[in-house]
């Protein structure tokens, strides 16, 4: 509680839980790009933006506008109580420095002066707490302010359907019906493939690191370098820059991506590395593995300004990516479908606002190109609103048909996705775009990201091999478009 000069009292209320989470957003490191979100269109909406919470099943945020709001009106109170404070300190400044002694003065006022310069200052130091106090509270309601806004999911295009159905916008290779006639249903399996032609090894895999691990073996192994070799080539034809990224990242930059640590059901989804005591005693930041090569791409341009006339700026690139994916989502899965390490090619674009919808088609079609090649039958859909992550607008996946897995999910299974995630990421890695308009002066403003990927490796293989096998032949037929990477293999066949 404090209490102005004038004998009002002012009661603040915090809210110590919410104001520790708020200090995790603060203390940021040094190194980290600093946040400027867009906190004041979340005040002027804050129907739309809990809406949006209901809509992705973000329960825990859906009212952190209203928060947002009720501290925002605290702390124009306290910058009140602030001015007020500050207002009579420069009074009590402007007395004391008329009161220094100067010749010709009264010496009957002069004996006065003293005791009223003592009253002044003791009055003074008492403003300089209580004003300091205040810059206290400001910055806490602040950073709890921050905290709120960056917990919060972006916006969801209009092009999205809401709930948890997705709607079917297209199919490749709708043509190729799958062949189920298969008299051992085992075959219908990579699993069961994989084991008898000697290409995968989960077993091995098992004892050396635990379930969700695996060895690609013979074709199997050269199978991933020629998917990535082929993928990045479409992709290069695309106006693609081709960059090999660190698989390793500071969490708070993983963070700044929309990934955290726990999912909204507060299962783990990132591998955490951990810390020596020297460093937790430093302060270094923490690094965690990588889940998607999105996120070092993002951070290639944290705390840059970026020229109008290079966007959209194109970069795709192969990388490890590591999900915990711990619980429900990983347990009933068995093989490459669903694994905790995996090589994937990545598509990622830093482009204007207005170009946003371009560069996601461009993306759509390097999707659709390497998986028409291929050979593989898949559907294409535009994503439901709780399946959107943190930062997308919008996201579409495309689902090939995986014999195995029928009675699952009708055959379906995600093997590629497509985001446009607006300036979510950039405003918080500090990514600038300067824009010059003709006869107009050039302002800064935040690029849009839109990310994608080229294929998932193990998943492309596992569909290669339940959709390319030949009961007759007891053969795997390769794609031809693989073949030049295949060192003269065009079918694989069993290993004597």
């Amino acid at each position: 509680m404090l209490q102005s000069n004038g004998g009002r009292k002012f009661i603040i209320f915090l809210n110590l839980r919410s104001f520790s989470q708020a200090r995790l957003y603060s203390n940021l490191p040094s190194v980290a790009p600093r946040p400027n979100l867009n906190i004041k269109h979340v005040r002027e909406n804050p129907e739309l933006y809990q809406q949006t919470c209901i809509d992705r099943n973000y329960k825990a945020q859906k009212d952190n506008p209203f928060k947002i709001i009720k501290l925002f009106e605290s702390w124009k109170e306290l910058q009140k109580q602030g001015r007020r404070l500050r207002e009579r300190n420069n009074e009590i400044r402007t007395k004391l420095s008329h009161a220094k002694t100067f010749s010709g003065r009264d010496a009957e006022k002069e004996q006065e002066e003293p005791e009223a310069a003592d009253s002044l200052l003791e009055e003074a130091k008492e403003l300089k707490a209580k004003i300091t106090e205040i810059e206290i509270r400001e910055g806490q309601y602040t950073r709890e302010i921050e905290y709120l806004a960056a917990d919060l999911p972006n916006l969801t295009s209009s092009e999205t359907p809401l709930g948890n159905e997705a709607r079917v916008v297209g199919y490749i290779n709708e043509h190729l019906q799958p062949d189920l006639s298969c008299q051992d249903g085992a075959w219908r399996s990579h699993v069961h493939i994989g084991n008898e032609f000697d290409l995968l090894d989960f077993t091995g895999a098992a004892t050396t690191t635990g379930w969700g691990w695996y060895y690609l073996k013979n074709e199997a192994a050269l199978l991933e370098q020629a998917l990535v070799q082929y993928a990045l080539r479409v992709a290069m034809n695309y106006g693609f820059s081709v960059i090999s990224p660190p698989s390793i990242v500071y969490s708070h930059i993983a963070g700044a991506c929309g990934f955290q640590p726990r999912d909204q059901g507060d299962e783990q989804q990132s591998y955490l590395l951990q810390q020596s005591e020297k460093n937790l005693a430093t302060g270094k930041p923490q690094l965690s593995l990588a889940g998607t090569a999105e996120v070092p791409f993002a951070s290639m341009r944290a705390n840059v300004v970026m020229e109008e006339r290079d966007l959209p700026l194109l970069v795709a690139g192969s990388s490890r990516c590591y999900r915990a994916e711990a619980g429900s989502r990983g347990v009933d899965t068995k093989g490459l479908y669903r694994v905790h390490e995996f090589t994937k090619v990545e598509l990622f674009a830093w482009t204007l606002k207005e170009d946003e919808n371009s560069s996601f088609q461009r993306m759509l079609n390097v999707q659709k190109e390497i998986l028409r090649s291929l050979g593989l039958r898949c559907r294409i859909l535009e994503m439901p609103s709780v399946d959107l992550g943190a930062s997308a607008v919008r996201k579409q996946d495309v689902e090939a048909f995986f014999p195995s897995r029928v009675e699952k999910s009708d055959g379906w299974g995600e093997v590629t996705s497509t985001s446009i995630c607006t300036d979510y990421q950039t405003r918080r890695l500090a990514t600038r775009v300067k824009i010059t308009p003709p006869n107009m002066q050039s302002r800064l403003d935040f690029p849009s990201t839109v990310n994608g990927t080229a294929l998932a490796v193990p998943r492309v293989i596992a569909a290669l091999l339940e959709n390319g096998w030949n009961e007759k032949e007891m053969s795997i037929s390769i794609p031809e478009v693989l073949r030049p990477w295949m060192n003269g293999i065009n079918v694989i066949k069993k290993h004597r």
